[in-house]
């Protein structure tokens, strides 16, 4: 039986070994994954589906986010964005910062970016408006570990205590710290996988400080009357969307309609003192925003609204391009069309 079953293998792939070299050559060429990812072009997304404001306001025209669409690299993605205008490559690698790293590692930092600029956007938003917001717990969060270190820490952990003692933001961190001296072992208590877990780990000397080889970011939760709520969708991620949030949320709790009718989009970082920052992929960015038919395209100034203006001048783009470095000038600058 497994005899007659081996000559009809054989007899198979001699009358159709073409059609199996074909189909091997398919999969090589379209499924078979590279460490690259190709930019291909970018869209906007309104962000009113996103931020929702209790009481709000309403807009005559709309808040948008910019952003850039990426595939996963394969043979034939790869060798087209050869031949595809505004096609790049980006290697796998820039998405995270050593070899070490996983895929959650940089999945998880995505995460903590969005909620980042989603907190600088609330207590901005709040700031300009003259409303108040209160802070009513705080996450400290591992962002990256520094792999010549040789703690056990992973990115994700939420520390909780040091020695013992409570932490609450990055100040009580540094305060414990420098309770001890360089090579000390001290005992950080993290939450990982919903679960407490206690560390024991050394202390080490950089530029005259004393380090776990650590890299910290907070996540608040506020109280704001209105409340505003965020529902972003799996998958998006990162900390490009800072400006347009605050704009938009600006927009919901205040009498001035910024858009007036207008489709407004952009992209930048916002930090907690609203200033707006440098951010990647603005070319594609502003693409997609003049294929969607934006009228305004808001970036941060310097070398992105210089990349922005070549690239309008080089497409023809027919969308006004403004650059900010703060939100209130970018409120001020919308106020003023």
């Amino acid at each position: 039986m497994f005899k007659n079953l081996l000559n009809k293998i054989k007899n198979f792939i001699k009358d159709e070994y073409k059609n199996i070299i074909l189909c091997a050559l398919l999969y090589i060429v379209f499924m078979w994954p590279l460490d690259y990812y190709i930019i291909t072009g970018g869209g906007i997304t309104k962000i009113n589906d996103r931020i929702v404001v209790e009481n709000q306001y309403d807009s005559k025209g709309s808040f948008n986010l910019a952003y850039v669409s990426e595939i996963k690299g394969t043979v034939a993605t790869y060798l087209i964005s050869y031949i595809m205008p505004n096609w790049e490559r980006i290697e796998a690698s820039e998405y995270t910062y050593d070899e070490n790293e996983t895929k959650d590692d940089v999945e998880f930092r995505g995460q903590i970016d969005l909620y980042t600029a989603n907190d600088n956007a609330i207590k901005n938003a709040f700031l300009q408006a003259n409303k108040t917001y209160t802070i009513t717990d705080k996450n400290l969060y591992i962002y990256y570990v520094d792999p010549t270190t040789e703690n056990e820490f992973k990115v994700g952990d939420e520390i909780v205590k040091v020695n013992r003692n409570e932490i609450k933001n990055v100040e009580d961190f540094k305060d414990e710290l420098s309770k001890n001296s360089v090579d000390d072992i001290i005992s950080i208590t993290v939450i990982r996988n919903k679960k407490e877990k206690n560390i024991e780990a050394k202390l080490y000397k950089k530029d005259n400080d004393i380090i776990l080889g650590i890299y910290l970011t907070e996540v608040n939760k506020y109280k704001t009357y209105p409340k505003v709520k965020f529902n972003y969708k799996n998958g998006e991620s990162g900390p490009s969307g800072g400006l347009m949030s605050a704009l938009d949320i600006y927009n919901k709790i205040t009498k001035k309609d910024l858009t007036k009718g207008l489709t407004i989009a952009g992209t930048g970082e916002i930090d907690k003192n609203g200033n707006i920052g440098t951010i990647g992929g603005v070319k594609y960015k502003l693409l997609g925003a003049a294929k969607k038919k934006a009228d305004i395209f808001l970036v941060p100034k310097g070398e992105n609204y210089k990349e922005c203006l070549k690239v309008a001048k080089e497409n023809k783009l027919d969308i006004k391009i403004i650059g900010v470095s703060t939100l209130e000038e970018a409120i001020k600058k919308l106020e003023k069309i």
